[in-house]
Parts: C-alpha cells; structure tokens; sequence
C-alpha cells in the first residue's frame, strides 16, 4: 500500500489548503500539458484570501465553503475554473475538513484533472472519477458514500438515510447478509459524521471470547480478579466519537443488558468498580441476521433492538437488486483488468445470464471474488465465458443444467409416435 503522503504527490493534480478564514496556505499543482509541477510563487497567492485568487468560484458553487461551513467532505465532478494565472482546468475533487479538537479550522482540497478541456468524454471522465475515488479512499481510509455502487431505489433510500443518521446520536443498526456491504455503509456513516479517526473505535464482537466482552467494553477495576489492573474500555476510548460494533448479536446476551443501559443514558460501571461513569459515544452496530430471528434465537435482546428501532438501516440481499449485478459485473471487471494489467474484451451472454441468475449466498463479495478469479483466468484481450469460472460455480450454474438437458433429450427419445 502506498503511504498517503506518497498517494498524494504521486496521484494528484492539485492540493490546496486554506485556513478558517479561506486564506490560502499551501497551494501546489501539477500541468500535465507542460508536465512541470509548480507551487504558485508565496507572494502571489500565499496568505491571500482563496475567493480573491479564484475570482469565477463563488461561495454558491464552492465546494471549499460547502465543507468549511458543514464540516462535510465534499464530492464534486467536472469543476471548471481558472487559476489567478489565467489557466483553465477542469478537475474531480474531494474536500476534506481539518479539525483541531473538534472545530474546523481549515480545508485540504485534492483534484484530479481532466482533459482535454474542450471535449470532456462524459464517460471517461466518469472512469476516472471513480478510480480517483476509490484509490483515494482506499489509501487515506476515509470512505465515503459516493463508493457505495448501486442503480437500486431502496439501496439509494438508505444512502439518504444513512447520511442523515450520521449527523444523529441515535444508535445505528445496519443488519444485512454477508457480503452486502455493512462495514462499507458503518465506514461512510463515520466519514460523513466527522467526528475524528482518533475518536471512533471498531470491534468485531465474533473475535472476543464471551467471558472477556464485558471487560473489553467497559473495562476494568483493579484487583476484580487475579492480574486484573485498572483499564478502560472502548467505551471510555470512544468517548466523544463513535463505537461501532460489528456482528453486535456476537455479545453475550447478559452483557447486552449492560450495553443497554449505556445506550439510554450514557452510563455504565467497569468490572468490580462501584461508581457510574458517564459518556458521550453513537454506536453504529451491525448484524448479518434478521432482528426478528435473532431475538426469537436469544441472541439479541428485545429491549435493546428497540433502543435500535428508529434508526435501522436494512441492505437488501444482491439477489434482490438484479440492476446491481450488471454494474458489478462491468465494475470488477474494469477494476481487475487494470490491477492485472491485462485487456478484457467483455463478456459472452451465456455467462451474463447465468451470473444474473445465480443466487449469491455471498452477496457483493462473491461477485467480486468470481469476477476476479475470471480475470486472472483469461488470457489477454479475452471475452469472459464459462470456461474462467471457479469449478463450483461452473457446475453449479453450467454442468446442472447440461445434465438436465440430456436428461430431456434421453426422455423425449423414448417416446414414439
């Protein structure tokens, strides 16, 4: 993985930063057409107000001021303006609070250019937006909502509702199958609340033995058993940001009876401690089986979904949303040709169909799994057929129906007329 600082200069076309005023402090860019990198001379720009440089941007289209003023960051496509040199670009950029213990008190923006400027290709400049996104959250670990894929209705609905429930208290609960994208949706919802990476603290519950969650949680007061020591726990690490909890049914049901209590009022006692502490913390927890069924399973309280109740956000199986399974299919596709470096021409109709079809158990994650052992199974400038397929999956969608064709043929051949 590269670092960010070596994605920043080695993926970027320009980065500016101003302070809470707007005042400029660090502006660099690089021209592809005269593939110089130029920081703009100190006198010229430094220290001047950025609406004074930029005189076309305004406050109403500036994603700049969007971001210094609602602390959100920013997406923005196909920007055109001039530099206070005169020169015009149009760029993709991602605007990014800076906050200092808690107040916003300036603003990083990141762009990527795209050219040429007199016929911007609506599709290629959507490609390259996408890549610059992606590479951009996946190396500053910052995701945000524009790298959730969908064309579904009810997956937009909850892209809607998980950015208003960001900007809320209320705890969180994201339930869905494997592979439907939970974490990604828990991720986004944290960038988009704001709330600093120092402040929020992940736990997957499967990971912890149930005799040790309580302790983790809430942590602990010394002496309480042999080597026990004063600890805090994630509670208390969390405090004035966000916990999230994966696989949140995975805490032993008598410790959710503790965790209910925090979710109400704040407040909890670490183990053998006899005084309440109190804190400030939204937890955004999330569940890969029905609400309904785990509570009928006891391994959810009922009282505690109910502290979930007005804020659940449900991610429908791939199965459901066929329009996604096209736009993943052509996604990976793209995303691991060019991490493969090899040429794929497509893909035939059989196996279009067929991926259509197929159930997905795994979600997302199978698709993309699939695709990409397709891709590093074809050779280069190959169509994508049923031959690259993993062997499960080819019999399962492929050599079943042979088989139940020849089983037709054998029947019709012994009737006679």
């Amino acid at each position: 993985m590269l670092s960010i600082g070596s994605f920043l200069f080695n993926s970027l076309d320009y980065i500016l930063i101003v302070d809470s005023k707007f005042n400029i402090i660090f502006n660099s860019r690089y021209d592809s057409r005269t593939n110089i990198q130029t920081e703009y001379a100190a006198k010229d720009i430094l220290n001047k107000n950025f609406f004074d440089v930029y005189t076309d941007v305004t406050r109403e289209n500036s994603s700049i001021y969007r971001c210094m003023t609602t602390g959100e960051i920013v997406v923005q496509k196909n920007q055109r303006y001039h530099d206070y040199l005169g020169h015009e670009f149009i760029s993709h950029n991602v605007t990014l609070p800076i906050r200092r213990r808690g107040k916003i008190v300036g603003v990083v923006e990141l762009a990527k250019d795209v050219e040429p400027l007199e016929n911007v290709d609506s599709e290629e400049s959507d490609v390259i937006f996408n890549e610059f996104l992606e590479t951009l959250q996946r190396e500053s670990g910052y995701i945000t909502f524009s790298l959730i894929q969908t064309r579904n209705p009810e997956m937009r609905k909850n892209i809607a509702m998980a950015k208003t429930l960001a900007k809320l208290p209320n705890p969180t609960l994201i339930y869905g199958e494997t592979g439907t994208g939970k974490e990604l949706f828990a991720q986004a919802m944290i960038t988009q609340s704001g709330v600093p990476r120092s402040k929020v603290v992940v736990l997957n519950c499967a990971t912890v033995p149930d005799n040790l969650m309580e302790s983790i949680l809430f942590g602990t007061k010394r002496g309480i058993y042999t080597g026990a020591e004063n600890r805090r726990g994630l509670f208390e690490e969390a405090d004035g940001g966000i916990l999230f909890l994966d696989e949140l049914n995975a805490i032993p049901y008598q410790v959710q009876a503790k965790l209910l209590r925090v979710t109400q009022d704040g407040t909890f006692r670490s183990l053998g401690d006899n005084r309440d502490k109190t804190v400030n913390v939204k937890i955004i927890a999330s569940m890969n089986v029905e609400p309904e069924e785990a509570i009928t399973r006891n391994i959810l309280r009922k009282d505690l979904f109910y502290r979930f109740s007005s804020s659940i956000i449900r991610i429908q199986p791939l199965r459901k949303r066929k329009e996604d399974i096209d736009l993943f299919i052509e996604y990976y596709i793209k995303h691991f040709q060019d991490l493969y470096g090899k040429h794929i021409r497509g893909i035939t109709g059989p196996l279009r169909e067929a991926l259509q079809s197929y159930r997905w158990e795994g979600n997302v994650r199978e698709l993309k799994n699939v695709i990409e052992l397709a891709v590093e199974f074809a050779g280069e400038d190959e169509i994508l057929g049923p031959e690259h397929l993993p062997p499960y999956l080819h019999q399962r969608l492929f050599e079943a129906e042979e088989s139940s064709e020849k089983s037709n043929s054998a029947e019709n051949d012994e009737i006679v007329p």
